[in-house]
């Protein structure tokens, strides 16, 4: 599909046929989402792939009230790991040496210096890595949705039970559970807001 096709197609899928996906689209899935940018290039997002039908069922069960997500063959746990912040000025050299900031005023010593910080708020370390993770979901939903697939963002689930089933690492943030798979519903568009009241102002 053209990319406008895939962002006009994607839907929140709830029903799924039993159909397995290949280890192939798993594979282009991950891709997609390897591939999405983040602040400086840190990549927080970690991924994990659950497929077997018992591990399906105990992370729905983890979930408040939600019914569906053991029948999409495969769940991607997504994760963002903290520790990715203390790469940041690795990235940035790395990024400096590929000409990223040539002419940007970002190849200075303020900046390094700022990039170079050890840590930052913790309220504000946490939105960033949610954030950087996010766009690397979507990345992997909207491949989902070019490979004929459906999928579902959820974060109605208890995080300490996710942790504790799958042996999460105890630094690690558990952004969203998405469930994946051949769609065995066709959902009509859902309402969306006119762009006159998405476009605050122009200037």
């Amino acid at each position: 599909m053209e990319l406008t096709e895939v962002i006009g197609a994607r839907r929140s899928i709830r029903k799924f046929k039993p159909d397995p996906l290949s280890e192939h689209m798993v594979t282009e899935l991950l891709e997609a989402a390897r591939l999405a940018p983040s602040g400086t290039n840190i990549q927080p997002w970690r991924f994990a792939v659950v497929k077997s039908a018992e591990m399906r069922q105990k992370v729905q069960d983890c979930c408040i009230s939600l019914k569906f997500l053991a029948a999409a063959p495969v769940i991607f746990v997504a994760m963002a790991d903290p520790q990715a912040l203390l790469t940041r000025a690795k990235r940035m050299q790395e990024l400096a040496g590929l000409g990223a900031f040539t002419d940007t005023g970002l190849e200075g010593p303020q900046a390094t210096a700022y990039f170079s910080r050890p840590r930052m708020d913790e309220n504000l370390a946490r939105a960033y890595l949610y954030l950087n993770t996010a766009i690397a979901i979507e990345h992997l939903v909207l491949r989902a949705t070019d490979l004929g697939l459906g999928s579902c963002w959820v974060r109605m689930f208890d995080e300490a039970r996710v942790r504790t089933l799958l042996a999460v690492p105890e630094h690690f943030h558990v952004v969203a559970l998405i469930p994946v798979g051949y769609p065995d519903q066709q959902p009509p568009a859902r309402p969306r807001l006119p762009q006159g009241e998405i476009l605050w102002r122009t200037f």
